[in-house]
């Protein structure tokens, strides 16, 4: 071997598995790997899909996408089972199918901006952190999707929470899904599969604790499909609320005001509704303190939006508010000893 081979070898950039939880997920599938496919990486690439146990076209437009590439030496799709449906199994499977350095988490309603995983591996290499992410890059197809990715990338809808408003590159405690090193992963045996959300937030938390850095920059952008409808939104919410509060009874440090912000709003407006009804008319004033504040809210968050999705902002938002808050307020305490009992500890290299 020569010395330019050994040059050649040196400027190959790392082989990347790209990992899919997918269930029900026929409307965005083949564009969510179709712009992982079409991403500008000079190094090899595999896409996993992990599929759970769909209702609709999910596993058939999955077998169309490996077969498809199944003659490409770069790009090629393979799949998975994932009897349980949930998320950290699928995230699990996945991984232990895959076989390269670098593991990219996508989801099956998630695009990938062009660049972003040469943008990644260099970000990992660059800062020597174990896991790097970025924006949640909410997008809607539709009115009331447009109007649920302005509440989603508002201060009003989220706080400032980096990955969904934007913001400085910098170590930080989670990213929206995140590119690792497989080392991490694999050192800290993957994803708590009795996280069945919040599992990024906790698997990160372990990676922090043995010393590795997580890494927040805006340069990497993923769009998001929003829930298609107010019932499918309120269920999201409040699963984000419930196990929000599971992570709180976990890790008890980890509590600060942009989450308690949902459940006293519940909470007050629950009492506001009840003085209003039984004791004074000045009760009206918290509900109707709330509801002005989240008119007052969208009229920012709609900017450049047809008057049928800036009229829905403040749906969206309060969906949003009421359902995180209930979720949290109603976590059973059980569910919290579950998950606390399968606690794993950080594993240090």
């Amino acid at each position: 071997m020569n010395a330019t081979d050994h040059h050649d070898q040196a400027q190959q950039p790392p082989a990347v598995s790209v990992i899919m939880p997918v269930l029900n997920e026929e409307r965005h599938l083949r564009h969510a790997v179709e712009a992982i496919l079409e991403q500008e990486y000079p190094g090899e690439l595999e896409v996993v899909i992990a599929i759970g146990p769909s209702k609709d076209r999910t596993e058939e437009i999955a077998a169309e996408l490996v077969a498809e590439t199944a003659s490409h030496s770069w790009g090629r799709v393979h799949t998975v089972p994932n009897p349980t449906g949930r998320t950290p199994a699928a995230l699990n499977a996945a991984i232990k199918a895959s076989r390269h350095p670098i593991v990219v988490r996508v989801d099956g309603h998630g695009m990938l901006s062009p660049g972003y995983i040469a943008t990644a591996v260099r970000l990992l290499d660059e800062t020597g952190a174990m896991n790097v992410g970025g924006i949640m890059h909410a997008e809607g197809e539709n009115d009331w999707e447009r109007a649920v990715a302005a509440a989603m990338t508002s201060k009003i809808g989220v706080g400032n929470a980096a990955f969904h408003t934007g913001g400085e590159a910098a170590p930080a405690e989670t990213v929206y899904l995140g590119v690792f090193r497989r080392e991490a992963l694999e050192q800290q045996g993957g994803y708590n599969e009795e996280f069945i959300r919040a599992q990024d937030w906790e698997l990160n938390y372990r990676i922090r604790e043995a010393g590795g850095l997580i890494w927040f920059s805006p340069e990497l952008r993923v769009s998001y499909r929003p829930r298609p409808s107010v019932k499918a939104l309120a269920k999201q919410y409040k699963d984000y609320g419930k196990w929000r509060h599971v992570v709180a009874r976990y890790h008890s440090g980890s509590i600060n005001l942009r989450y308690l912000a949902p459940p006293a709003a519940v909470l007050g407006i629950a009492a506001g509704l009840v003085i209003g009804a039984v004791l004074t008319p000045w009760g009206w004033i918290i509900p109707g303190g709330y509801l002005a504040a989240i008119a007052a809210g969208s009229v920012p968050a709609g900017k450049g939006l047809s008057a049928k999705a800036r009229a829905q902002i403040p749906v969206a938002l309060a969906t949003m508010h009421m359902s995180w808050g209930w979720g949290f307020l109603t976590s059973p305490k059980k569910l919290a000893r579950k998950v606390i009992a399968s606690r794993r500890p950080a594993v240090k290299a």
